[in-house]
Formats: structure tokens, sequence, C-alpha cells
């Protein structure tokens, strides 16, 4: 990341919108501040500079250097002030979090009656929108102001806070514990990404069912389904059992669009949920579903009432455009698909403060693969080497395996052989490190490590005979997932045919929608 970046306070100022900037010097104006005050100066002086120079706040003479860091944090805590007042960033959770603080200030002032119906209210409004862990700290201050006021007509008041409390107790710890199940798979997904054998297998199996809580389906609410049916996605995707990850992923949809208000209040969760399930759908093959399920997703986000902020907005890119990607992988359709490499490269740049590295140099992965579907090697090979040459890039194992492989095949199409036995080491040392050599890898390192020993005449008969030996591990559970990534069969065959591989796809697909 640059420099610039890492100064906090210059990039939550460069986030702001026109809207938000006048918004906080209305917020300013209203203090009755003079217009001359340090934190509005310094706050027009960094609204200005295009990289963060400490420097050129010193030289402006505002303020000393030593003095420099609590007007800093001051301005701050400032514009997060009047982000907060902003209607824009206002929703139900925030709405009553206010009650809640507003009803403390009139306990603190005696004022227990006043208190207690801000609480009633605030009560209903966060247990009918699933904010259970708001609801229970409504009902402990409920509990808390009853002892010092107790009136006769609700005598039954402490029992009803007692069994209230208790029943948002035991839904917020179920809630918990399968929360963190779900965050603890996705961790060990993204360190080792699917199961290679069946002793991995059984590790992640007992590892989730020794977690899994004990529940009646029948007594969930929204929240608790939702997390439940994300800690079986992850568990599904770990096992690469596709069929199960599309099921759980659907679930986890479903529950959103039989809930429109819980889209609005949890925007994010609905367009992960949507993410995995085009993810499932993609893994089978399922291309009408993909399509139909993508063109729902995308016009659901482009709604009116759909929530938007600048988090929203980011991953609502990400996950649309990655699964733009995939249907055109899927349709074998990789020239008709180089447009929207300029479109995601060119909105990346937009989002570069809100995507993580990791999710950056997937869509170079897949940009790789665009371009090597559509026989543009060279330029494969330059997006690739933007994740092995990422030295502190921490992503998933298997993506930095084949973004290697990948690399390999792509270097021998472009030609670039002179420095290819360099490149086989060099990779079969890293996959070795990493422990994640298969038999997939090992036939495809094999067979380029000996493409310089054979004749012209011999090659096309050791593309078929790698062709046969990597068919055999087509149905292997554990060996397939190598083609979910790189579909090499493909490769092989346009090599056989000596035809471009974006036609074997393309035939593939066609050939697989007369079935249908």
């Amino acid at each position: 990341m640059t420099k610039e970046q890492k100064d906090n306070l210059f990039v939550l100022v460069k986030s702001l919108s026109k809207s938000e900037k006048r918004q906080f010097k209305l917020y300013v104006g209203r203090l009755g501040v003079n217009e001359d005050s340090k934190f509005l100066m310094l706050f027009n002086i960094l609204d200005k500079l295009s990289v963060y120079d400490e420097s050129v706040i010193i030289k402006k003479g505002i303020v000393k250097k030593q003095q420099l860091s609590n007007l800093k944090a001051h301005l701050y805590k400032q514009i997060l002030i009047s982000l907060r007042l902003n209607p824009s960033h206002q929703n139900i959770r925030i709405q009553i979090r206010e009650q809640l603080d507003f009803a403390t200030i009139l306990y603190h002032k005696g004022l227990y009656k006043q208190s207690l119906k801000i609480l009633d209210k605030a009560k209903s409004l966060a247990i009918s929108h699933e904010e259970k862990n708001i609801a229970y700290e409504i009902v402990e201050l409920e509990k808390v102001i009853e002892s010092q006021y107790i009136t006769r007509s609700l005598s039954n008041r402490a029992d009803e806070l007692t069994i209230q409390a208790k029943e948002l107790s035991l839904q917020n710890v179920l809630t918990s514990k399968l929360s963190n199940l779900s965050l603890q798979l996705y961790g060990l997904f993204l360190k080792t990404g699917y199961v290679k054998n069946d002793e991995e297998h059984k590790i992640v199996t007992k590892y989730f069912n020794d977690r899994l809580p004990k529940f009646d389906i029948n007594t969930l609410g929204f929240r608790e389904k939702l997390w439940l049916y994300k800690s079986y996605l992850w568990y599904s995707f770990l096992t690469v059992d596709f069929l199960s990850s599309y099921k759980y992923a659907l679930k986890w949809v479903d529950i959103f669009y039989e809930n429109k208000d819980m889209i609005q209040l949890n925007p994010v969760f609905f367009l992960k949920g949507n993410h995995y399930l085009l993810e499932a759908l993609f893994y089978l093959k399922q291309h009408e579903k993909f399509k139909e399920s993508l063109d729902k997703f995308e016009r659901v986000t482009e709604k009116k009432w759909f929530h938007k902020d600048d988090n929203v907005d980011g991953l609502a890119f990400l996950y649309i455009y990655n699964n733009k990607f995939n249907l055109y992988f899927m349709e074998g359709q990789f020239k008709a698909g180089l447009p929207l490499i300029e479109e995601v490269l060119e909105r990346l740049k937009t989002y570069k403060d809100r995507i993580d590295e990791h999710h950056i140099m997937v869509f170079y992965y897949k940009i790789a693969s665009m371009y090597f579907g559509a026989g543009q090697h060279k330029k494969c090979i330059q997006y690739l080497d933007k994740i092995i040459s990422n030295k502190s890039l921490q992503m998933r194992e298997d993506l930095l395996c084949f973004s290697r492989i990948l690399n390999l095949v792509a270097h021998y199409e472009a030609g670039l052989d002179y420095n290819l036995d360099i490149l086989i080491r060099s990779t079969y040392k890293f996959l070795i490190k990493m422990e994640d050599l298969h038999e997939v890898q090992k036939e495809i390192i094999k067979f380029l490590r000996g493409l310089g020993d054979i004749y012209p005449h011999e090659v096309k008969a050791a593309f078929i005979q790698l062709h046969k030996t990597l068919k055999s591990f087509e149905e292997d559970p554990y060996e397939s997932r190598a083609f979910l990534y790189l579909d090499i069969i493909s490769w092989l065959e346009s090599k056989i045919e000596n035809k471009p591989i974006a036609e074997i796809i393309r035939g593939k697909f066609e050939a697989n929608q007369q079935k249908k």
C-alpha cells in the first residue's frame, strides 16, 4: 500500500462524498465554532492534498508538529460525529442504539418512567429486526431501572424481564457459537482451500461436528438460521461437496428474499450469500440457474430501496463482476469477455481502499484466465506475475499453486520456453513447501519437464497420453478440484485437435445445453 493510505485521517477525508463534506461544514457551523478553527483548517488542507504530506501541513502554520497528533484525533472524531448525523448513514441498528442512549440519559436524571417507555419501544424494534444483542442490553437496563422503580400494577414485571433476559441470552449464545464456527471454517478455507484427501476430510468433519451446537430448527430466528446455513456452507465448500454448498447457499439467500427488511438491514450478508450461491452453481455447471441468479442479484442491487454505502458498493462490485467473469468462462466466450477486464481494472482504482489484496489477486487470476482463453498468453503471464511476485500476499494456497501452474502452461504456449526448466524447478519447490503436490500437478509438471526431450512429431502422442492420464482424475473428488482453477483437459484437447481452447470449451458448453 502507498504511504498516504496508511494515514487513517487522510483516508477518511478522501472517502467523503461531496454531500458528506458539505454536511461536515454545516455541522461545524452549527457548533458555533469560529470559521478559522484549527481542526476545520486542517480538514480543508487535507481535502486539497492529493498525497498525505505532513510537512505541507506544518508549513501552513496552523499547528506545531508536536500538537498535530491531537488536532488530527479531534478532527477524526468530529468527522465521525458528523457522519453519524448524516441521514444516509442512519439505519434501524443506529436508531435503536440512539434510543438506548436517550433512555440511559433519562435514567441518570431519575426520570425512570420516561426511560422505561423509550426502552420498551426500542426493545420491540430490536426484537422485530433480529437485533437480539441490543435487545439483551435493553432488558438488562430495564432490570436495573425496575429494581429501583417497581409499581404494584406491574408486580409480575420482575419475572417477565428475567424470563426475557434468559431467552435472549440463550439465543445470543447459540448465535455466537454458530458465528464462531462459521468464521473458523472460513479462516480454514482461506488458509488451505479444499480438503485434499480422506484424512483431511475426517479432520474437518470432526472439527465441524465437535463445534456444532445443538439446536431445534423450528425455534431458530432469522439470525440463528443465517449463521447455521453459513456454517454448513463452509463445511460443504471445504469438503468439496458443491451440491450441499448450493443447498445451503440457496437457504441463505431465500431467507433474505422472504424477509425483505433484512436485506436493507444486513446488505453485506445478502451480497455474500448470493456470491456463494453463484459460486456453487458455477462449480456444478448449472448455466441457466447461474445466469438467472446473477440477473436477479444484480437487479436487486440496482433497486432504489436497496441500501447503498461505500462498503456495500465495493462488495456489490466485487461479487457481481467476479461472477460475470465466471459466466464468460462457463460459456467459453473469452474474447467476448475481454472488455470486462478494462471495466474491472478501472473500477478497482475506485474501490482500491475498500477491497482487500486477496480479492484483488483473485481478480488478477480471473483476468489472466480470460487472456489465456482468448489466446493472449503474454498478457496472461503479466497478470499471473502480479500474484506470484507478491511476497506479502496472504491468500488461498490453492490459488497460489494454480497461478504457478497456469504460468508454466502460458509460458509454453507463448513460446517462452528458454527459461521453462527454471520455472518448473521453482514451481516444484514451491508446491513441495506448501505440501500441495497432487497427482494432477505432478503429471502436468512431469509432462512440461519432458517436452524439451520430445521430437516434434511425438508431441501430439504425448498430449494424448497426458490427456488420458488426467481424465482418470476427473471423477476423483480430491484430484478433480484442480480442474476448477485450470481446465487443463480442455487445453490438452485444444492441442490434440489443433483448435483454440475457447472453441473446445464453447463446444462442450453447447453440447451440455443440448442435453438439457
